[in-house]
């Protein structure tokens, strides 16, 4: 896509930030210590990842801050939704996934829409860490980072939660389910 189609209007920049800030200022537990008027900073200063944080909104992610790296100053959005994204769900996991699938291909995978967005599907650690700060997924799961060794063999991992439990499970990497989308992460 041309980076003139990855940018928004301002229009579309001051209601994304409004509702981000909404959401931050809901959700204080997922980033204690942290000022919005520091992350509007950020955001304001590097307005191509607003491109980003909308598509993580527009697909149903309810992006928000989850941390803060004090060395390059970034701050991390994670997916915070309830659920897995509902418009990222119904995907295998990557690229040659799909195309090795011979019937009943989905729409797309969970890596390709991460790139598309500009954003990386969360690691098992990250999934983990994200599930301390609230209940995700207790009806979808969520693919994540698959380490190659398991990729190599066909195979790809998912998260959930079930019984107040944080489960990672796997599945064949071509499989795709109506609750099973993808969580992505962000920096800023």
């Amino acid at each position: 896509m041309p980076k003139s189609q990855k940018e928004l209007s301002l229009e579309q920049r001051e209601e994304l930030i409004r509702t981000l800030k909404d959401r931050f200022e809901k959700n204080m537990n997922r980033h204690e210590g942290l000022e919005w008027t520091e992350v509007e900073a950020k955001l304001e200063a590097n307005t191509e990842k607003l491109w980003s944080l909308n598509e993580m909104e527009l697909t149903g992610g309810e992006p928000d801050v989850v941390g803060h790296d004090k060395k390059t100053g970034e701050y991390l959005f994670y997916d915070c939704s309830a659920e897995s994204p509902k418009g990222r769900r119904s995907v295998c996991y990557d690229r040659e996934a799909l195309e090795s699938r011979k019937k009943h291909k989905p729409e797309n995978s969970a890596m390709d829409m991460a790139v598309d967005m500009g954003v990386e599907l969360l690691t098992e650690e990250q999934y983990r860490e994200l599930q301390q700060l609230g209940h995700f997924d207790r009806k979808t799961s969520s693919w994540v980072q698959t380490p190659d060794h398991i990729r190599k063999l066909g195979g790809a991992i998912f998260c959930d939660r079930r019984y107040d439990t944080v489960f990672m499970y796997h599945n064949g990497a071509d499989s795709y389910y109506a609750a099973r989308g993808f969580r992505g992460s962000l920096k800023v």
